[in-house]
């Protein structure tokens, strides 16, 4: 009977150690991706915060953007 009470609190303290992980891990309210984009110019895909936006348009760099608007 003692063993079993024993198995018991040791599940119980490893759910519990596992519970305060899950709550305190900091990857899991953070944002981990961001919306893609694609080149205006040359069709490359890039993560929309490198981008460089002229009007509604994506553009992986300064000099695509100038080639491509004139």
């Amino acid at each position: 009977m003692s063993r079993l009470i024993f198995l018991f609190a040791i599940a119980v303290v490893i759910y519990l150690l596992v519970k305060s992980y899950h709550r305190k891990n900091p990857l899991q309210d953070k944002k981990i991706t961001d919306d893609m984009v694609c080149c205006e110019h040359c069709g490359v895909h890039l993560p929309k915060s490198e981008s460089v936006r002229a009007d509604d348009h994506f553009f992986c760099s300064i000099q695509h953007r100038n080639d491509h608007l004139g």
